[in-house]
């Protein structure tokens, strides 16, 4: 839409009649292409500076149903029906099949269409398409009983339409707009000299923007540096999806696990499979899972490819981890540390503690006979370091780990513990069909970013930090949250 073209039509009106009864019905006789939404939106701006008055009605209108615009445009269910007939005839079934339940009823009661030994034939050689030719021209000139006959077929509805009566204002004869800007095309033709301007010269300047470091961003670093500091090496955490064997089979978590259903996990149409594992490790992960082994029972059911092949979005990093133990058990083993931090999915009811998109935190420890006291003291330093001193740690069940535990930090805010994390030694069943000695021990734990920075915080909802609800002004004023990291 042209403003100036708009603004030309405009005035052109007001001069001649001094009223506009109906900005709809005015605009559809200038333009039937401009849209009304923006030509009110140039009437308001005259509004704005006493140029024109505006009284807004609202008003109930027929107007065509996406049935009706196809019917204008291709012709009716009934007509389509009519052409689309072959010499031989139709049966009933193909009839609805191909143009619909709408389309016979009409046809047949207008004398177009016959039946004949069970098939639809054409009853006469031409149609005029009645129901086309109404619905082009004016609605409000269509008999009432026709009219309600559209609306039951959902061709025409009633929507409400609001239009404005535009009369004059008092400033109607001043039509210069005051600018408050001068464009650069204004000083290339010098077009400024013949505007006016308005200035505020008491305002102050605009504060430059910025980029500001989102509190996740600053607890993410501070949480890599305490890892890099306890001699933590990074994990690749590029691929949010992930197949159902490296997030679920290859951790000893058995197929008909409840975290393996729709309404716990993401799962992807397209690619809706992936392979991306050796057919030795395939077998012995379907062993262990089968039957057992590595002095295991397993989990005794009968173990299939097309689940472990199913892509989803990856619920945890402790698939990361997987594959880095896998890939460690073939290069040959030696101690490790690992971290990761990243993004993982989960189909979760929101709440102030819950989300379905978060990240998690990721650390293991492979050394030679290590134990639950040796996670218990990692853990616990890695707290201190964050400067959470008050954690718990409760007994648990995890499928891949043994012993397990959770962790819980205090919420001084929420005045109760809240969950930060689970932790646990990694089981035989997973850790020795990847090629892992047997004196190996693998202490891992997983934890959330987004709670440990609630705490940090003072936050009491998670969706004050991460989602729609977030604040800027919170970002923006908040300084970059340090913790300390000196040793006792």
């Amino acid at each position: 839409m042209n403003k100036e073209e708009v603004n030309q039509k405009l005035f052109e009106k007001l001069d001649k009649d001094n009223v506009i009864e109906n900005s709809r019905e005015w605009l559809a006789s200038v333009n039937p292409s401009w849209d009304h939404n923006d030509a009110v939106g140039v009437l308001k701006s005259w509004e704005s500076i006493d140029t024109l008055v505006l009284e807004f009605v609202d008003s109930i209108a027929n107007v065509l149903t996406a049935a009706g615009e196809e019917a204008v445009k291709n012709g009716s269910p009934e007509s389509k029906l009519y052409h689309g007939i072959p010499e031989e005839g139709l049966s009933m079934a193909e009839a609805n099949a191909k143009f619909g339940p709408t389309a016979l009823g009409p046809a047949k009661s207008k004398g177009w269409v016959e039946v004949v030994a069970g098939k639809l034939k054409k009853k006469v050689d031409t149609i005029v398409d009645t129901t086309q030719q109404q619905l082009s021209g004016d609605l409000n000139a269509i008999p009432a009983k026709e009219l309600l006959n559209f609306k039951k077929s959902r061709f025409v509805e009633e929507k409400k339409l609001n239009y404005c009566k535009v009369s004059k204002g008092p400033k109607y004869n001043i039509r210069k707009k005051e600018l408050s800007d001068i464009t650069v095309e204004m000083l290339k033709d010098d077009s400024w000299a013949q505007e006016n301007f308005k200035f505020n010269v008491n305002s102050l300047g605009l504060v430059p923007e910025s980029g500001y470091r989102h509190p996740l961003s600053k607890v993410k670093a501070e949480f890599k540096q305490i890892f890099l500091d306890m001699g933590f090496e990074e994990m690749p955490t590029f691929n949010f999806v992930e197949n159902g064997f490296w997030n679920f089979d290859a951790l000893f978590q058995p197929q008909q696990h409840p975290a393996r259903e729709s309404h716990d996990t993401f799962f992807l149409k397209s690619p809706a499979t992936s392979h991306d594992f050796t057919e030795e490790y395939l077998d012995k992960v379907k062993t262990v899972h089968s039957v057992g082994g590595y002095g295991s029972l397993g989990w005794i059911y009968d173990w299939k490819l097309e689940e472990a092949e199913k892509n989803i979005l990856r619920t945890h990093t402790t698939a990361v981890s997987a594959r880095m133990l896998y890939k460690l058990a073939q290069t040959g083993f030696k101690p490790k540390k690992y971290f990761s931090i990243d993004r993982v999915f989960r189909n979760e009811t929101l709440d102030a503690t819950h989300l379905a998109e978060f990240h998690q935190v990721e650390g293991l420890v492979i050394d030679n006979d290590i134990s639950l006291s040796n996670l218990i003291g990692v853990i616990s330093e890695f707290f201190r370091r964050l400067g959470i001193d008050n954690i718990r740690f409760k007994p648990a069940f995890n499928p891949y780990t043994e012993p397990s535990m959770e962790i819980f930090g205090y919420h001084p805010m929420l005045k109760k513990w809240v969950e930060l994390g689970n932790s646990g030694i990694f089981r035989p069943e997973m850790c020795l069909p990847m090629g892992l000695p047997e004196g190996a021990r693998v202490a891992a734990w997983g934890l959330s970013l987004e709670r440990p920075t609630m705490i940090k915080y003072g936050l009491d909802n998670i969706r004050a930090i991460f989602g729609n609800s977030i604040n800027v002004n919170f970002i923006k004023n908040n300084p970059i949250c340090m913790f300390p990291t000196e040793t006792k």
